[in-house]
């Protein structure tokens, strides 16, 4: 009985390791898709644009095979209570890194858009700086989870602030364009949405960290911090001003 025991556990290890591999290979995709698409923007690189949206391909076939994978352990298997954790915390770790990636795509598609325009502003580097914000984030959560480093993970919670805070200057700078010159209204109305996506993409490595601290730890972080994004107020105070 003892043998039997040895080998499902040793089975269930295999699998494990065979689920933590695929999600460590979607998130470097994702990593690269990050930096790929901030890139092909500040460049005006089409080229490179068209690559992030084709790779997008993979990483959700990626999220697809890890699912299937995930759920055909959880049945043969039966994992133990805090192995189930794992096998559900890498489900929703890929579920945040497909997210991630469709926000690269659509940041790669607003630049072929954006390439049509003048550059406005030195925003598009803004904006790569910010994406690397992101992506030196999603590196350190990975790196956390392989090691269980709630510490880490923690640490990478507190470092979205710094993204609400890069996207909120940014959205000011967008106002302060607009408003000197309407012509330039569309092309940051699209910067803006890149903006928001690169945002939207701190929040996902966010959860994944908050996964991390929850396998290592066993409990949630205490509380969900509050989002630093002031730029409804500010829209409104715009309106409202140049309504009166």
């Amino acid at each position: 009985m003892t043998e039997l025991n040895n080998h499902i556990v040793s089975a269930f290890d295999r699998d494990l390791e065979g689920i933590q591999a695929q999600i460590m290979k979607m998130g470097g995709l994702v990593e690269a898709a990050i930096m790929e698409a901030a890139t092909s923007l500040e460049t005006r690189d089409v080229e490179k644009a068209e690559r992030v949206r084709n790779g997008d391909k993979l990483i959700d076939a990626l999220e697809e095979t890890l699912n299937d994978e995930a759920a055909r352990v959880i049945a043969l298997r039966a994992p133990t209570a805090s192995d189930l954790r794992v096998v559900l915390s890498v489900m929703r770790m890929s579920s945040n890194l497909e997210r991630i990636g469709d926000l690269a795509k659509n940041i790669a598609k607003r630049t072929d858009v954006l390439v049509q325009m003048p550059q406005v502003g030195d925003t598009p580097t803004s904006l790569r700086r910010m994406a690397r914000e992101v992506e030196l984030m999603l590196k350190d959560a990975l790196d956390a989870y392989i090691q269980r480093d709630d510490a880490l993970a923690l640490d990478v919670i507190a470092r979205d602030e710094d993204v609400d805070k890069m996207h909120n200057a940014l959205f000011r700078e967008f106002l302060t364009f607009m408003l000197e010159d309407p012509s330039n209204i569309t092309a940051c109305m699209h910067l803006h949405f890149i903006a928001k996506n690169i945002e939207r993409m701190g929040d996902h490595v966010t959860s994944i960290a908050e996964q991390v601290v929850f396998l290592a730890t066993g409990e949630k972080p205490e509380e969900a911090r509050q989002k630093g994004d002031e730029t409804a107020a500010e829209l409104g105070q715009h309106s409202a001003s140049n309504g009166s």
